[in-house]
């Protein structure tokens, strides 16, 4: 599939075959913690790739909707294996394409080894219901049909998992796939499509092209002969999919932002606060839709709360991810670099107080790399930029409150609703934040970011379509119900 030069080149899969794009144009792949390394060299693709790729996936996808349950699955189970075989490998190559250490890049490589054994064994499961029909001459029963070919447009921060989590469930249900990754990490998910082409896969069913998103991306929204869309992304770029998708009558599914709180009571321990805080908010560099952005602290602990987080983030070793006893690696690329630094300018400039952090390394480890210091703000007001727009970087906001009641609608008080946590020990204060928070994924007593693949993942407000991925929720995007009346 590489073309074996120095730096390997690495081409669109379509229609079972690794092809290069007719422009002719690569682009650069680079290591974010040294930008010297090239990773290697992906297409710019025109739409007539896209076209062929979309095509293909139409005419493969009858006789892959043919197939069992089972049979499909089967197809899953190989690829499970051979990503499994090769789990070191593309850890690697995510660690040096993204910025994320190696262990967190192996764990993400080994949850998408899970999910397509999840997703193998959804094949041979029920697919619809027998409902009693007022006929007693009649049976009506519902089953669930594939949408046909489904567009993916994946990010760059979980560049294994989420492209998975997307394409696993649309297989399993019978939908042929054409996958777009972000151009930031399209080697890391070219090395995946290896995986399925390697399991032999019928050629069609799946396919990736690498590009624009303004190319690529825009041309699955608009493409007649795709039929649904499912996206994960800033929601800039989420708005124009919805809008483009409804417009010629497509199924859409979107996955965006968050800004998403930790609440810690009183009654907290607030050790336990402090770790989760500090895994939550600088793991992958603050790079997860699910990232802690505001911990918003009862004022009787609020002073004892700072210090040992202050303390604990100290410990924080910074470097690049492939290096042994590194914790936290750099942002993934220049642009969001620049975001981070002007957010902490404008934290500044608000009246925020900055704590720790709030730099850019430099020095021989870090000169080449886009290496930010893990930084907290304190005395953040709610209304703040920095207290109400995503950040995407190693970056939280310290907010102090004087009442459960007061610290749930600061929590609510964003455009955004994916994730949030609260520490505590007090049931009642447990049972407020379930009922009342606005978050699709709340937790309690643990990080706000991370969700288990067995579990329906989304979000509410402008995090989200309102959809669900994962799980068997994941069925309801990748399928229609068909209602069948027997007489």
């Amino acid at each position: 599939m590489a073309v074996e030069t120095k730096v390997n080149t690495y081409l669109n899969y379509i229609n079972g075959q690794w092809v290069a794009s007719s422009s002719g144009n690569i682009g650069e792949s680079n290591n974010p913690a040294n930008t010297n390394d090239i990773v290697g060299f992906v297409q710019n693709s025109t739409r007539e790739e896209l076209d062929q790729a979309v095509l293909s996936a139409k005419s493969a996808q009858k006789k892959w909707r043919a197939l069992t349950g089972n049979e499909r699955g089967a197809y899953l189970y190989k690829t499970a294996d051979i990503l499994e075989s090769r789990l070191e490998e593309i850890a690697k190559t995510m660690t040096r394409e993204m910025g994320k250490t190696l262990p967190e890049a192996k764990g993400e490589t080994a949850r998408g080894v899970a999910i397509l054994r999840y997703y193998a064994g959804e094949g041979m499961r029920k697919v619809g219901d027998v409902i009693p029909s007022t006929d007693p001459k009649a049976i009506m029963f519902t089953s669930r049909v594939p949408l046909g070919v489904v567009g993916v447009i994946s990010p760059w921060n979980f560049p294994v998992a989420i492209p998975i989590w997307k394409m696993a469930p649309a297989l399993i249900y019978g939908n042929s796939v054409v996958i777009k990754p972000a151009q930031e990490t399209a080697v890391t998910c070219a090395k995946v499509i290896e995986c399925f082409a390697d399991a032999l896969i019928p050629a069609g069913v799946l396919n990736m092209v690498t590009g624009s998103g303004s190319v690529i991306g825009q041309g699955l929204v608009d493409h007649p002969d795709v039929n649904g869309i499912t996206f994960t992304g800033s929601n800039e770029v989420g708005k124009r999919v919805g809008q483009g998708a409804l417009a010629r009558g497509a199924k859409y599914q979107l996955e965006m932002g968050g800004k998403n709180p930790v609440i810690v009571t009183a009654d907290a321990d607030l050790d336990l606060a402090v770790e989760g805080t500090i895994s939550g908010a600088f793991r992958s560099s603050g790079q997860k839709c699910t990232a802690t952005s505001r911990v918003i602290i009862a004022s009787e602990v609020y002073e004892q709360f700072k210090t040992k987080l202050l303390k604990k983030v100290k410990e924080i070793t910074i470097g690049d991810g492939l290096e042994e006893g590194i914790w936290m690696g750099p942002v993934a690329n220049e642009n969001q670099l620049h975001t981070v630094l002007s957010y902490i300018e404008k934290g500044k400039q608000d009246g925020a107080t900055l704590l720790a952090g709030g730099n850019r390394l430099n020095g021989a480890s870090y000169d080449h790399g886009y290496f930010v210091e893990p930084t907290i703000f304190d005395k953040v007001k709610s209304d703040m930029s920095i207290a109400q727009e995503e950040i995407f970087g190693p970056f939280i906001a310290l907010i102090k409150v004087d009442s459960i009641e007061e610290a749930i609608t600061i929590a609510n008080d964003v455009k955004f609703g994916l994730s949030a946590s609260i520490y505590t020990s007090n049931i009642q204060n447990m049972l407020s934040f379930i009922d009342e928070v606005d978050a699709g994924l709340v937790r309690v007593n643990a990080e706000s970011a991370g969700v288990e693949l067995q579990a329906p993942f989304g979000g509410m407000k402008q995090s989200s379509s309102h959809s669900r991925e994962q799980g068997e929720a994941a069925k309801e995007f990748f399928t229609a119900i068909k209602t069948v009346f027997v007489k």
